[in-house]
């Protein structure tokens, strides 16, 4: 059985792109929302509670506004709120997210340890980008919120990266495109460039799991079978989709 939270209007739910702090809904419902997919997540057991703190997330959100150069993005407000959540709520010590463009959806995901929004202290938080100009311009988006460094964005291949990293890793975002036609199924090459490193309790979060879920087959075939993952959970608040996954 595939674990499917789904909000009544994710097919309505749309945003602008190239707008990406338009207020879409009001926050009450944006955050009952998140809120019902975060509940969802602790039912299955891949998160123990649904606690963070909304005042913090909000100044997180206030400073990615003012400080962040974005010429598009995808994630929408409710997903830019779940991945803060459930970061604040594992609190993952190392953390890589692969393919982070201009650093929006890392910073999505590191903002619950570092800048205006932290509410833990992490090792280290990587992005990684392969594209060297889209890389610098995230580095710097990432300075201006977090000048400790902890969080950080690097130029690489997230396999090479993935593979060559030598610590324990808590939490992997996936969000990159693989070169020669691989497209998103690049996912499944990175979750097991780092797979053996992620000890029990890690979590995957994989975007695109609802818009682009044919390329996602194998990868998704991979975290849902209880021999690779304990618990995961496609969350379908918006048109791209969240895949959850526990180790």
């Amino acid at each position: 059985m595939i674990r499917t939270y789904r909000a009544d209007d994710w097919q309505q739910y749309r945003m602008d792109m190239y707008d990406p702090h338009r207020v879409l809904e009001p926050l009450e419902k944006e955050t009952a929302v998140v809120d019902a997919a975060l509940e969802a997540l602790r039912e299955a057991e891949v998160l123990p509670h649904t606690r963070y703190d909304h005042a913090k997330m909000l100044a997180h959100r206030q400073a990615v506004s003012e400080l962040f150069d974005i010429p598009w993005t995808a994630i929408t407000p409710r997903m830019h709120r779940l991945l803060y959540a459930i970061n604040a709520v594992a609190q993952p010590k190392n953390m890589i997210a692969a393919g982070v463009f201009c650093g929006n959806t890392f910073i999505a995901n590191a903002g619950a340890a570092v800048g205006p929004g932290a509410c833990y202290c992490a090792r280290d938080l990587v992005g990684v980008e392969i594209k060297p100009e889209e890389a610098a311009r995230a580095e710097g988006n990432v300075r201006r919120i977090d000048p400790s460094g902890v969080a950080r964005v690097v130029a690489a291949d997230a396999v090479e990266f993935v593979a060559a990293f030598d610590e324990s890793l808590d939490l992997l975002y996936l969000d990159a495109d693989g070169a020669g036609g691989r497209g998103k199924g690049v996912y499944l090459d990175i979750l097991e460039a780092g797979y053996d490193r992620m000890p029990a309790g890690s979590l995957v979060l994989a975007h695109n799991s609802v818009n682009l879920a044919d390329r996602l087959k194998h990868y998704l075939e991979f975290v849902r079978d209880p021999a690779h993952c304990r618990s995961s959970v496609n969350v379908i608040f918006d048109s791209e989709g969240l895949e959850v996954s526990l180790k």
